[in-house]
């Protein structure tokens, strides 16, 4: 009897138990992500280019998700204090990194940096990208792509080929260092401090060059007031089909875009990084967002996080390239 009495212990513990996991299960399903408002963290000032396409993606995003994503600027440090901000929190999936290609530069032209962008961050999805146009002044002796090979090559003291730039680092600046890699050629650098001094002297005839975005460019090129010589990316941009790329003109193997995507933290779970994907994916394939992001220069993407992955890995690794072999130095 007593025996009897033990085995119905242990049975109705067992079944306490059983009742107790029951009870619980509900209670996670109810916490799967995302159960709470996601912030997205962009490194650059509200009302320019990158803000306008990180809320145009968060608002369709949180749709999607049924959570506010609520964007919060942190500019500075070409966008290094937002990347590290993203990096060292928490990696559940509630702090996400607007990233752009100023990531895949940063690792190998910052020596001091508190995070590595390959390892602190994971890619989610790509969203855009924006190729840049190659133009010049029309006055300049240079009218096509191979004019400028062609003098790229005979460059000396005396003869020099200048082009302007944002800045040391900048997008302008590694576009061209590039350009004169792959073809070959000698080009001086004209650093400036913004995009727009660099332009006016452009604009001007004080510098004959220089790589800028679209938007930027086109209306300059429809003015007359410059000159296409080509587009960065391996393929024509819908927004100015007429203008050839690089590739095209002899450059061979050139492409070179300014691109963003999103990023989380390094240790998100993958069910998290998936479901934040799907939701990005949906969101640039939606009318609303594809038209924004054509509105600021960019081709929408949407690409898987493996892909992402893949293409922000090779771009590291191009940018490295670049930066050590025009040994840039940022100021």
């Amino acid at each position: 009897m007593k025996l009897m009495t033990e085995k119905s212990r242990m049975i109705f513990s067992l079944t306490a138990i059983l009742l107790a996991l029951g009870a619980i299960a509900p209670g996670l399903a109810l916490a799967e992500f995302p159960d709470r408002p996601i912030r997205l963290v962009v490194g650059f000032p509200a009302g320019g280019a990158s803000d306008v396409a990180a809320r145009a993606v968060a608002e369709k995003m949180s749709l999607q998700l049924k959570q506010p994503i609520i964007v919060e600027n942190k500019p500075g440090a070409a966008s290094n204090i937002a990347s590290d901000t993203v990096a060292k929190a928490a990696p559940d999936g509630y702090t996400i990194l607007f990233g752009t290609i100023s990531l895949a530069i940063n690792g190998s032209l910052y020596k001091t940096l508190s995070y590595d962008p390959s390892k602190d961050l994971v890619p989610v999805s790509e969203l855009a990208s924006a190729p840049f146009l190659l133009v010049v002044n029309p006055s300049s002796s240079i009218q096509s792509v191979a004019d400028l090979i062609s003098a790229g090559k005979k460059t000396d003291t005396e003869n020099r080929i200048y082009y302007a730039s944002a800045g040391n680092g900048s997008g302008a600046h590694l576009f061209t260092e590039l350009l004169a890699s792959r073809a070959r050629i000698k080009l001086t650098h004209v650093p400036y401090r913004g995009a727009a001094p660099a332009m006016a002297d452009v604009l001007g005839g004080q510098v004959p060059m220089i790589f800028d975005n679209i938007i930027t460019t086109l209306p300059l090129i429809k003015a007359g007031k410059l000159r296409a010589l080509a587009v960065s990316s391996k393929r024509r941009s819908t927004v100015a089909p007429d203008i050839p790329t690089l590739d095209e003109q002899g450059v061979t193997d050139y492409d070179a875009t300014s691109w963003f995507g999103l990023f989380v933290p390094a240790g998100t779970p993958a069910s998290v990084v998936s479901t934040l994907n799907r939701a990005a994916v949906d969101a640039v394939k939606t009318s609303q967002v594809s038209a924004t992001l054509r509105s600021v220069g960019a081709e929408p993407v949407a690409s898987s996080d493996t892909q992402f992955q893949d293409f922000f890995q090779a771009e590291v690794k191009k940018w490295a390239d670049v930066v050590h072999s025009a040994k840039v130095q940022v100021n």
